[in-house]
Formats: C-alpha cells, structure tokens, sequence
C-alpha cells in the first residue's frame, strides 16, 4: 500500500533547498518558514495534478499537505541545529 510518502518527502526536500537558498541571499531568516510553506503549497498543487499517489484528493487537501511538507524543512532544519549544538556541548 502506497500513501504518496514519497511526494510529500519530495516536497520536505525541495522547501528545505529553497530555505537554504534563502540563507545564503542574505533575506532575513524570519521569510524563511514563509517562503518554505510557500514553495510546499505551490508543490503540492502541481503535485495533486501530476503524481498519481499523491496523498490528496483535491485543491484544498494538496495545499494544506504542501504547506505541512513545506514547514516541516524548517523543522528539519532546526533538529540538525539542535543536535550539531548537543555534539559541540558534549565534546567541548
């Protein structure tokens, strides 16, 4: 049984590149949940109408599952800090 988990990964990846991006630009941090939500509902638009496994019925559902993808980048993004600032702590 497939639940489109890769889709929604995909998306996850993509917000987080294009947070990344956004850090290297030099924008102020604060856009950066913006902007990677963003990039997950337009992601999860085009996805509902081009991945057939796609975990979403219809235009609604596919924006709240991109923009839940999108904002978990930014989670991602915060555990890696937190644990690179647990590793320092333990081994400075």
């Amino acid at each position: 049984m497939d639940f489109g988990i890769a889709g929604v990964a995909a998306i996850t990846v993509i917000a987080y590149v294009v947070g990344l991006a956004v850090k290297a630009s030099g924008i102020n941090d604060k856009w950066i949940p913006i902007l990677c939500a963003l990039t997950g509902a337009i992601l999860g638009v085009v996805s509902l109408f081009v991945m057939p496994d796609f975990p979403a019925g219809d235009v609604i559902n596919a924006l709240a599952v991109g923009i839940v993808s999108g904002l978990a980048a930014t989670g991602v993004d915060q555990v890696m800090k937190q644990m690179n600032k647990k590793e320092l702590e333990n081994n400075g």
